[in-house]
């Protein structure tokens, strides 16, 4: 029988009733717990970014959908990629039930449409090259349960991320992740180890699918986007340590050319 792990009553008693630095210890015990959950669920993430990689090599792209703070850490980790690794905003999108409103509000049973997601992959023009990325903490959200139930049924890659095993959600996906945190130091509040585990998984994805795409070299982001002046100097001292050139004509060449890779590309064809 399903079991919802995560709205199991916390661990640690009497909270209101305890030093800061107590609460701040067994929190921080219950964290621990995170990484090991996730380690749990390697192979089903690799299976993912396996299947992933190739897709997208072909044009394919990734949607995360989810409702509340599931949703919210879905639209941060698509939001992080153009950024980080130079790819347009097109390619890792975040679907949240609400919409952009919800990123900041709680909108009322929004999530709870069952054919909302699955209108708005729709919208989107969702094709067999894409993945849906489902993320519910409880395994039951209505909003992604029929957005991968739609998307499975049509063809489409999907994988869900969920926290209790064995949920209604990891029977409508494809590769079901399921990284079991326990229950929560504050009783159901799955802002803490389940958003943090999803955070992960989310990391975990999108990195290693960005890596195995080309967009890192070595262990550096060569096509981050040059934003602020913090970045200039980081990709100013890329080029320095990969061609051995002085700061200033390092900056110039990445100014120029306008990514880390671009630089590199352009000195060395013209050697």
């Amino acid at each position: 029988m399903f079991t919802k792990v995560t709205e199991q009553t916390s661990l640690h008693e009497n909270l209101d009733q305890k030093s800061v630095l107590e609460l701040m210890t067994e929190m921080n015990e219950e964290d621990q717990k995170v990484a090991l959950a996730v380690k749990a669920a390697i192979p089903q993430i690799t299976a993912l970014v396996e299947q992933i990689v190739p897709r997208m090599q072909q044009g394919g792209r990734i949607f995360y959908m989810g409702a509340g703070t599931s949703g919210r850490l879905g639209v941060l980790d698509a939001s992080e990629i153009p950024p980080t690794f130079g790819m347009p905003p097109t390619l890792v999108i975040g679907l949240i039930a609400g919409g952009d409103h919800a990123l900041r509000n709680p909108v009322e049973n929004a999530e709870d449409d069952l054919e909302k997601g699955w209108q708005e992959l729709q919208e989107l023009k969702v094709g067999p090259l894409d993945t849906v990325i489902g993320i519910a903490s409880s395994g039951t959200t209505p909003y992604v349960i029929g957005a991968l139930r739609n998307a499975r049924a049509n063809g489409i890659l999907t994988a869900s991320i969920s926290m209790n095993p064995d949920s209604p959600v990891s029977h409508e996906a494809d590769i079901a992740i399921e990284a079991v945190v326990g229950p929560e130091f504050v009783t159901g509040s799955t802002r803490l180890k389940s958003g943090t585990a999803q955070k992960l998984i989310c990391n975990m994805i999108s990195t290693i699918t960005m890596i195995k795409l080309g967009r890192v070299k070595g262990n550096k982001m060569v096509n981050m986007q040059l934003s602020n002046a913090k970045l200039v100097d980081r990709g100013t001292r890329m080029i320095v340590d990969e061609l051995g050139l002085g700061y200033d004509e390092a900056q110039r060449l990445l100014l120029l050319h306008g990514s880390v890779k671009k630089a590199c590309d352009a000195y060395n064809a013209a050697k």
